[in-house]
């Protein structure tokens, strides 16, 4: 009888929980059984090992083989095991060394052939090896995701022949380190390609020094969706520890990994057709969804009445709490889901309500009934609500006088501002917690009560509030203003629009 031991790595929603693999072999008659709450797909696996292994040459053992993938109650699925089942039988039946198996973990789909294919979710696992000390064996097609992490060995195969050779020490694969960072490349869109709309642009600049949502509300063909996609080109750069969430999401999606552009803020833009599950993910077994797939990023919801209301509901928790918890009958998988709102709409069914044209026929009840789509805890949770109004031809044609600001100019102002707000609290203005607003935004009595004026007048609830502090707190770090003075607190006030009456 013989055993051997061998470590991978399993998937929980964006984690790469440790997976122990041991293989036991004993005299009887020929099976193999593979137990420990696995799938489908991970007890497939033994008819592909089988065929890696005699096509490799080397021996399958003619006896009672036993696997057992620990902690028993962790699911398994895929087939990332087949590499640490394969090399498990391998060292139990004395075909290669098992010495030094403890400092590897191993990851890996077999073809029949023998040749190793690429996983997803491998950021995860690079992570958790790292952590472990432990060297990550793992596809070639897997490597650039994996080299993202700093500190880690990665030694990338394409074969179980290659896997085992180095194992033996008869042919050492090259062990590859951290990739070097990717040059920064020029977008192709930019803020100077919108002309006019010089208060929309003032306030997305302010949105993106803070984080803060945003809605705009405007007719059809005004620059709704052009502005906010260009939105991404003035955020600032994510931090590596932002990247490294957001790439691990991105990661373990069907859409997989940009590794050009991991550090770059993520947007997502999903039709107005999308399901709940689709928006903040879900399946028997859980998925991140788009609100996830958005995290340190944007999501951009263009024509938002049109999207289902049961589906945007399922915004409101986590545009409070950062992320969003899937529960289902066997399992529990929580996902972070901090991200931006920008959403854009029609100011009634035909689009053209207030438009110079004079177009629209619509009646008051009828806008009142397209804007009831959106609910209004939905919309109390959007700090900045902004008109897009259609601009003259003669702005469209010929721009500003002098110049429109480009995405760099106004990424400047931007990053200045967060590092403000950074430097002080460690986080964007619109994640300050009650007691944090209360230390940082401090009003005057003049300004406390305009802001208590306006919330009477406008009908303001105390989320409302908060959030107007947070804004003013963001106007004065871009005017690099220490206190939050009135100018700043009125302007803040003004993006409250959709509040009061139509």
């Amino acid at each position: 009888m013989s055993l051997a031991v061998v470590f991978s790595r399993g998937r929980s929603g964006i984690e790469a929980p440790l997976v122990t693999v041991e293989v036991h072999i004993s005299n009887g008659l020929p099976s193999l059984s593979i137990v420990g709450l696995v799938e489908t797909a991970v007890k497939e696996s033994k008819d592909r090992v089988r065929g890696a292994i005699l096509t490799s040459r080397f021996e399958f053992p003619m006896q009672r083989i036993t696997i057992n993938m620990a902690p028993a109650d962790l699911p398994k699925e895929g087939g990332r095991f087949d590499l640490a089942i394969a090399l498990g039988i391998l060292a139990a039946s004395g075909q290669i060394p098992m010495a030094h198996l403890h400092h590897y973990e191993c990851v890996g789909e077999l073809s029949l052939g023998g040749e190793l294919r690429p996983i997803r979710g491998i950021l995860p696992i690079a992570i958790q090896a790292r952590n472990n000390h432990r060297k990550l064996i793992l596809p070639k097609e897997n490597t650039a995701e994996a080299a993202l992490v700093k500190g880690i060995e990665i030694i990338p195969a394409t074969h179980l022949l290659d896997v085992c050779a180095h194992l033996t020490g008869r042919h050492l694969i090259d062990i590859e380190f951290q990739q070097e960072e990717q040059p920064h490349q020029a977008a192709d869109i930019d803020f100077s390609d919108v002309h006019g709309q010089y208060h929309v642009k003032r306030a997305f600049e302010i949105a993106a020094a803070g984080s803060h949502n945003l809605i705009m509300l405007g007719p059809p063909g005004t620059g709704k969706s052009m502005i906010a996609c260009r939105l991404p080109t003035i955020l600032p750069q994510m931090t590596e520890q932002q990247a490294q969430e957001s790439a691990a999401i991105a990661s373990i999606s069907d859409q997989g990994l940009d590794v050009a552009n991991w550090l770059k803020p993520p947007y997502r833009a999903p039709h107005h057709t999308a399901s709940a599950a689709a928006l903040v993910g879900g399946g028997s077994n859980p998925r991140p969804g788009e609100i996830s797939l958005a995290h340190n990023g944007t999501l951009f919801l263009d024509e938002l009445p049109e999207f289902d209301r049961k589906v945007l509901e399922v915004l409101r928790e986590p545009l409070e709490t950062g992320h969003i918890t899937i529960s289902r009958a066997a399992r529990q998988v929580d996902f972070p889901a901090r991200f931006q709102l920008i959403a854009a709409m029609n100011p009634c069914p035909c689009g053209y309500l207030g438009d110079a044209s004079g177009r629209c026929r619509c009646t008051s009840e009828q806008v009142m009934r397209y804007r009831a789509r959106v609910s209004g805890p939905l919309m109390d949770r959007i700090d900045m609500h902004l008109e897009v109004p259609r601009i003259s031809h003669e702005v469209l044609r010929k721009g500003s006088p002098t110049g429109e600001e480009s995405s760099e100019t106004i990424r400047a102002r931007v990053v200045a501002a967060r590092h403000i707000a950074l430097g002080r609290c460690g986080k964007a203005n619109s994640a300050l917690t009650a007691k944090e607003v209360k230390q940082y935004c401090v009003l005057s009595d003049q300004s406390h009560q305009i802001l208590e004026q306006a919330m009477e007048k406008f009908g303001l609830s105390h989320r409302a509030y908060h959030r107007i502090l947070k804004l003013a707190r963001t106007i004065a770090d871009l005017a690099h203003s220490e206190n939050i003075e009135t100018v700043h607190l009125s302007e803040a006030i003004s993006y409250r629009k959709l509040d009061r009456s139509i």
